[in-house]
């Protein structure tokens, strides 16, 4: 029995990654030791727990149901070394975090590195994408979410705001009457981030707030190739500051509207109520809400 909770252990792992050969290089093990492993606790089962084929794995109903017994035991283990792991102050373990892609180059991520640097026996696996990841069934121990948050089981807390800036290319600008209402950009070209509503959201100095729909036959699933079409003359972009920050410093885009404000974007962290790694995931939490 003691020696198949290792095989417990592999078989979860090889889920949460998705692979054998992914998961072998997390455990570093031999890939072939990693299938063998797996192959092994079904034999000893008598079932089949996965599905292999050249392309993916994919869980049969026993392994489903075999699977949360591996994560409760794995997340029971892991709260124990956690509970030691805090009364001896020595922070060890591995912590899997996704965050949006546009934050690659952010202040986020200099956080981030600058944990793992004082936390030198934590390592981190970053997934960087710009679509929502599905925290349970990949595995994930924390995730960064931007804009506003839904009811939810998870657990969450915000770390800041962030400002968003309306912009365009100088060319682009050159061609329409210059803006002081955000009514005046009805008729101007938008580029669409699809994840988002067409909505817009614009606020004065004053207080009046005023909501607009874009006008677009162009959109992208990416932040940073919304700031390159809008470079390339493709008409209006609204983006988080720190991406377009640098470009509106050299003129390559110029901020529309400045006397009109977008409404900011929340930057929450987000992880599972019953985190298999809950002291060092409140750890990073805590050092990311004290230095953003």
């Amino acid at each position: 029995m003691i020696n198949h909770l290792r095989h417990m252990a592999v078989f979860a792992r090889v889920v949460d990654e998705g692979s054998f050969r992914q998961a072998a290089k997390r455990l570093n093990l031999a890939p072939s030791r990693t299938s063998q492993t797996v192959a092994d606790l079904e034999q000893y089962l008598g079932v089949t727990l996965l599905y292999r084929s050249t392309r993916k794995l994919v869980l049969t109903n026993e392994g489903s149901k075999f699977y949360v017994h591996a994560l409760e035991m794995l997340r029971n283990a892991e709260a124990g070394l956690n509970e030691l792991n805090a009364l001896s102050q020595q922070h060890i373990g591995t912590l899997r975090i996704s965050l949006p892609a546009f934050l690659t180059s952010s202040t986020l991520s200099t956080v981030i590195a600058e944990f793992a640097k004082q936390y030198p026996k934590v390592s981190l696996s970053l997934t960087f994408s710009d679509h929502i990841v599905d925290i349970l069934n990949e595995g994930i121990d924390m995730s960064i979410r931007v804009g506003w948050l839904q009811d939810s089981t998870m657990m969450a807390r915000k770390l800041y705001d962030g400002r968003r800036l309306l912009v365009a290319s100088k060319e682009y600008v050159a061609t329409r009457p210059t803006p002081s209402h955000p009514t005046d950009l009805l008729s101007w070209d938008w580029i669409r981030f699809d994840i988002r509503t067409n909505s817009v959201e614009f606020e004065s100095a004053t207080g009046e707030k005023v909501s607009i729909t874009e006008n677009t036959r162009f959109s992208v699933n990416s932040a940073d190739a919304l700031a390159c079409f809008a470079k390339n003359h493709m008409g209006l972009a609204y983006l988080p500051e720190h991406i377009v920050a640098e470009d509106i410093k050299k003129g390559n885009l110029i901020h529309v509207l400045p006397d009109w404000k977008l409404k900011p974007l929340g930057y929450y962290a987000v992880w599972p109520n019953k985190s298999r790694r809950e002291n060092l995931t409140l750890l990073l939490v805590r050092f990311l809400a004290e230095h953003c």
